[in-house]
């Protein structure tokens, strides 16, 4: 395992630099770009769901500080003002960090956790990224073409109660690494984020009933040992279904690898001498 650190690891002034390059070249790209972003959103629901998917708001989290999850609660409440009801009009490419910004506590952001370089710690904004998972689970499951996506490149906790895939959610940082869905079908598509005591809960909906919907699900998951390391990778697929005929499959597709290192020991893994280094996650 390559136990080298990156010059940003090591000099927090060299690691704000970095941060703020990166943000500074996307803001530019923004500029520069010909991309239609979403700018409208709506109270009224669309008539037809597409999918609708929720997650836990609190969950035990190793030795993490527990007010950092109630933190995280009053974060998603002010992204889900800047984010639902909004609608991505045929052409239009959402963005999550163009609708939500940047979070700051003058925005009434407060510290939550965040994973930087393997590590769990406390970051203004931190665990707004289960908003961005939501919604990405959510656009696997439409026709929405995702443009831009990241998953964390390390898997810090033990799987608790884990339903969905390894890897199957989006982890954002302002603002270069972003979430972006276009919209490149004929249909207008409105996303929605609400809570509950308990639960984070999302849909997004469309103009008219679609005849098709999609099954997501993973293959070739596997925990590996490198050298001292361990790592845990995937892929997620995807059916593309009839809704009218008895789902029949209409198409599947490979939609991406994952491969990530792990901060705990695996209770089965597999040795590989020649599997991949993860690439580290600033």
């Amino acid at each position: 395992m390559n136990s080298k650190k990156l010059l940003s690891q090591r000099h927090p002034a060299l690691y704000f630099i970095s941060v703020w390059e990166k943000r500074i070249r996307r803001q530019i790209s923004w500029f520069l770009d010909q991309k239609k972003y979403t700018q409208t959103s709506t109270p009224e629901k669309l008539a037809f769901r597409v999918k609708k998917h929720q997650s836990k708001l609190i969950k035990k989290l190793g030795d993490s500080d527990m007010t950092l999850q109630y933190n995280k609660i009053d974060n998603l409440k002010i992204v889900i003002k800047r984010v639902n009801g909004i609608i991505i009009k045929p052409g239009e490419t959402f963005s999550f960090c163009k609708t939500v910004g940047l979070p700051t506590k003058r925005k009434g952001y407060k510290l939550g956790m965040e994973l930087s370089f393997g590590k769990a710690r406390p970051g203004i904004g931190g665990g707004i990224c289960q908003s961005s998972n939501l919604i990405y689970w959510l656009a696997l499951h439409s026709p929405l073409t995702i443009t831009e996506r990241h998953h964390h490149s390390f898997d810090p906790f033990p799987d608790d109660g884990r339903v969905l895939p390894f890897a199957s959610g989006a982890t954002v940082f302002y603002n270069y690494r972003d979430l972006q869905l276009t919209n490149d079908t004929p249909w207008t598509f409105q996303i929605n984020l609400w809570m509950t005591d308990k639960l984070l809960e999302g849909d997004i909906r469309v103009t008219e009933e679609l005849d098709f919907a999609y099954h997501v699900f993973e293959k070739n998951h596997k925990f590996i040992k490198k050298n001292d390391g361990y790592f845990r990778t995937n892929e997620l697929w995807r059916k593309k279904i009839a809704k009218f005929r008895s789902g029949a499959l209409i198409a599947e597709e490979h939609i991406t690898t994952n491969y990530g290192k792990v901060m705990y020991t695996p209770q089965q893994y597999q040795i590989d001498k020649k599997g991949p280094d993860p690439i580290s996650n600033p």
